[in-house]
């Protein structure tokens, strides 16, 4: 199995808009953050975990030339913004884009892409075709074991994955010890570390770094990330061994 990150940035990526800062200016690629997802990829199947604004881009840049499948972790605009452009996989394919969600973020995406769920549809429509995550029970596509963990993002129920030993996590500040015990035994876990200062719905960086503690995993990779949080070589130093801040365009393989 490999993993890609396609993007490991927070809701407004960075650069920030407008942003002078180190960080916004840095001429170094791995701080250059696009809005956070994955892509997973096995002989047999290709999903991508979240299809935020920057989707499109991400598809290009990868090289993504199948997808079966679109997993998502809740309803958050950064992480369902790009769900029109499967439209291509459409054609190719000729067939529908499987997409993974629980029946909350199934609702926002009938608000927000009212068109694709319409009964008149328009020509050329995004062509979904809907599959609903219960949190407590794992699935399968195309024969890839995909676990739900349940996360809290402040009061918002948020899912995070187990594909094997591979734990994806992200938008949590909060994770119920049961919820935990699925993800001991991972080889690698990524989470969110949004910043150094608190925050009402995400981890900071010490807190990530106590929860991979905690989980007991010998491997991490933090993500969504924001400007605030420092430069990639500045961090990346200061990090204990075996965790390391995860940028766009980083690939790993299992």
């Amino acid at each position: 199995m490999k993993v890609t990150f396609l993007g490991t940035g927070t809701s407004q990526g960075v650069p920030f808009i407008g942003c002078p800062c180190e960080v916004c200016t840095s001429t170094d690629h791995r701080d250059k953050r696009l809005r956070s997802a994955i892509w997973v990829e096995t002989p047999d199947v290709s999903i991508v975990i979240d299809s935020g604004p920057d989707f499109r881009y991400q598809m290009l840049r990868a090289r993504v030339h199948k997808l079966d499948a679109i997993v998502l972790t809740h309803g958050h605009k950064d992480h369902i913004a790009g769900l029109d452009d499967i439209r291509p996989y459409n054609f190719f394919s000729q067939k529908a884009v499987g997409v993974y969600a629980t029946t909350e973020t199934q609702d926002t995406l009938k608000r927000e892409f009212q068109y694709i769920f319409s009964e008149n549809q328009y020509p050329g429509i995004p062509q979904v075709d809907m599959h609903t995550i219960s949190a407590g029970q794992s699935f399968s596509i195309k024969g890839l074991q995909i676990t739900p963990i349940r996360v809290l993002h402040y009061k918002m129920e948020v899912l995070g994955f187990r594909i094997g030993n591979f734990t994806y996590i992200t938008d949590a500040n909060y994770i119920a010890p049961a919820e935990m015990e699925k993800i001991r035994g991972s080889h690698t876990m990524v989470l969110n570390a949004l910043r150094h200062e608190a925050h009402i719905s995400h981890y900071t960086l010490a807190q990530a770094i106590d929860v991979v503690r905690e989980a007991g995993v010998p491997n991490a990779y933090f993500t969504h990330i924001s400007h605030q949080l420092g430069t990639y070589t500045e961090v990346e130093n200061m990090l204990p061994p075996g965790m390391h801040l995860a940028w766009d365009g980083l690939t790993l393989e299992f």
